[in-house]
């Protein structure tokens, strides 16, 4: 049986992070011409144990509705538009981080890639939970990029900038992202939150 193609996959969450991960990965796609696929995975505040007590489905969605958002800001504040010089198929899914994430990065060919915090590529990684999970369960190669070094107060500052700012390679969305309900990214589903004991060990990627 012929092995799948690998792809990129990239955990999103809007950090400084994040976004700096999200720009190498976007270079790896390209080098490579292999699918680019963005993720942001949520989950409702307090966790699904607390909304399993009080379901609500209208916020439910509202909470959806803000991933996608987020998602889609951080292409904006990241690259200046989503790339169209390449496959991107962004998802959203309602699950812990580190569980989302080598969920769909389940083929020994793609390239995962996350974000690390401010201490710094080997410590975050010994300590981050997104990332310490990752690199335990994952079955491809991990990418783990710093945050750009920057001076203080200028994480402020560079939120402000206009988008055309960042420079580069993307360009504009070229129209709405395709999905259920007219809003969600191409293939944005929900998936099975990770047992009890290995959701301990995920948090919000980047």
């Amino acid at each position: 049986m012929a092995e799948l193609p690998g792809r990129v996959v990239v955990g999103v969450s809007g950090s400084l992070g994040s976004l700096a991960a999200l720009r190498r990965a976007v270079d790896e796609a390209r080098r490579s011409q292999r699918l680019l696929l963005p993720l942001l995975a949520w989950t409702p505040p307090g966790g699904e144990g607390s909304y399993r007590r009080a379901p609500c489905p209208q916020l439910a969605k509202v909470w959806e509705d803000t991933a996608v958002e987020r998602l889609l800001t951080a292409f904006e504040e990241g690259l200046g538009g989503r790339p169209t010089d390449l496959p991107v198929q962004p998802m959203v899914v309602r699950a812990e981080a580190g569980y989302a994430l080598c969920d769909v990065a389940d083929r020994p060919a793609d390239l995962l890639v996350v974000g690390t915090g401010r201490r710094g590529a080997l410590t975050r990684l010994a300590h981050a939970g997104v990332s310490r999970y990752v690199l335990a369960h994952a079955v491809c190669p991990v990418l783990a990029v710093p945050p750009p070094r920057l001076p203080h107060g200028a994480a402020r500052a560079l939120r402000r900038l206009d988008p055309a700012d960042f420079g580069g390679r993307a360009q504009a969305l070229a129209g709405p992202v395709e999905g259920r309900g007219g809003r969600l990214p191409a293939v944005g589903r929900d998936r099975r939150p990770a047992p009890e004991s290995e959701r301990r060990r995920g948090s919000d990627a980047g």
